[in-house]
């Protein structure tokens, strides 16, 4: 007789196996204990166990993996992955985790990775060598790839002739449409990613595009050009990055024409680029305004300390002026020595205002919102945000010292000088960034430092001088 008893519990024991550590977290990022599994097997020496850990994950994972270890695993790892770290993950890795790994890198290898990109993939890969060691990689690759690199690195870092990509597809305008679906399955070597067939004229001028879509549901007897779409969105190879991500955005573009200053089709961008250079860019920004360099996490110490040091310098220099201020009021502040504990609220509150009136301005700068057209309205906007601003944060402050301290005087003095204050603030926030990029200058680069002297020293100067000018205290 079978002993149903034994079975069920076999059955269960059976199916009650420890559950899998999961790979990623509730963010989708790298789950520290998988992190932790792969680092253990590598050190062990066990590269078997941490191939079958990672082979599952996408390239942009395993990038993420060897940024999360730490620097001096980086390189085991990488030797224990070598059949995972391909060319893809180098393409996505960290630009200074990347510099790292291929600086013991040979020529030949590295030849054989950037071959394997696309041309804007490649030169990422390879721009930031010094220029001997890319005379090595570049002799090394193969003729047509070279080349292709050699004419990227020609055009200006952060443009569109950096970031474009050779390989597309063009097709002249008497083309039927069955002649161009015959072309792509014709020939192996044609681009395999692309959205849109570029047409062009005999001296291989943009004259349209066509979707594949319209290619697909047309007869195979209609010519390309009655199909194509006339009005299209070129750019210029020498167009800064930025500008270009700009133009995406207001077009809503998956792909765009690059040409040369002859109007002649050189290769074209796509929106997976784009992606990275609007996250770049906002980043970029958001760090200058702060003085944080680069702000990376990766990027080695003495670059950041130089990054940093400069800009707490000069704001060191914009904390004397604001103490110079407050040493012409010695006596008042004797005098009534809760002025002192009162003047940095003037001075913070006026910053803050300030700071939010920047940011704006910048990212209006940045997206081309702020034109000069326009900015004189802007202005004349701020000023009367800023009021508005004063207005209540100073009534607040006004009834809270009258309350509190017993003091109706000194109420109005702190309530007339956040007034003040914030409205210089709001001031600052936008003329402050708008004659930087007159100047020619990035507005983000120093703006913060010289709002934030702006708001401290107008901040001490209005609420002191305001106190000894009604002689509170006296």
């Amino acid at each position: 007789m079978v002993d149903s008893e034994n079975i069920a519990a076999q059955s269960l024991t059976a199916t009650a196996e420890p559950p899998i550590d999961p790979i990623k977290d509730e963010e989708d990022r790298l789950h520290h204990d998988f992190v932790g599994r792969v680092l253990d097997a590598v050190a062990a020496g066990d590269n078997e166990t941490a191939k079958a850990l990672v082979e599952p994950l996408h390239p942009a994972d395993v990038a993420d993996l060897i940024e999360l270890a730490r620097s001096d695993e980086r390189e085991g790892l990488v030797a224990a992955l070598a059949d995972i770290v391909d060319a893809d993950v180098y393409a996505e890795l960290n630009e200074h985790v990347r510099e790292t790994l291929l600086e013991e890198m040979e020529p030949a290898k590295l030849a054989e990775l950037a071959g394997e990109l696309d041309t804007d993939d490649a030169v990422a890969l390879i721009e930031d060598l010094d220029f001997a060691e890319q005379r090595a990689v570049l002799s090394a690759m193969e003729p047509d790839d070279r080349a292709a690199v050699e004419e990227a690195l020609s055009y200006g870092e952060e443009t569109a002739g950096r970031l474009m990509q050779r390989d597309l597809i063009a097709v002249p305008e008497h083309w039927t449409v069955g002649a161009v679906i015959d072309y792509l399955r014709s020939s192996k070597d044609l681009a395999t990613d692309f959205w849109e067939v570029f047409v062009v004229s005999p001296d291989h001028h943009p004259v349209g595009t066509c979707k594949l879509s319209s290619i697909l549901r047309s007869p195979r007897s209609v010519r390309i050009s009655e199909v194509m779409t006339e009005k299209q969105t070129l750019i210029p190879v020498d167009m800064d990055q930025e500008e270009v991500a700009l133009k995406f955005q207001k077009y809503a573009l998956i792909s765009a024409a690059v040409v040369d200053p002859n109007g002649r089709l050189v290769g074209m961008i796509t929106v997976d680029d784009i992606v990275h250079i609007v996250e770049e860019e906002a980043s970029e920004d958001a760090l200058l305004l702060s003085g944080a360099g680069d702000g990376d996490i990766n990027e080695p110490i003495v670059d950041t300390y130089k990054d940093r040091v400069r800009w707490l310098a000069a704001n060191l220099l914009t904390a004397l002026v604001a103490a110079a201020i407050i040493s012409r009021f010695e006596e008042s502040i004797e005098r009534m020595a809760v002025l002192a504990a009162l003047m940095p609220i003037v001075a913070g509150v006026g910053g803050n205002a300030g700071t939010q009136t920047l940011a704006v301005t910048v990212r209006a700068i940045a997206t081309n919102q702020l034109t000069g057209s326009n900015h004189w309205r802007s202005v004349w906007r701020e000023i009367r945000v800023a009021v508005m601003n004063g207005l209540t944060i100073a009534l607040l402050i006004g009834v809270g010292v009258t309350v509190f301290l017993g003091s109706a005087g000194l109420g109005a003095v702190i309530a007339a000088a956040m007034l003040t204050n914030i409205v210089i603030a709001g001031l600052a926030g936008v003329l402050v960034p708008l004659g930087l990029e007159r100047a020619g200058a990035d507005p983000a680069v120093a703006s913060s430092v010289f709002v934030t002297m702006v708001t401290d020293s107008m901040g001490f100067l209005v609420f002191l001088g305001l106190a000894t000018w009604v002689g509170l205290g006296t």
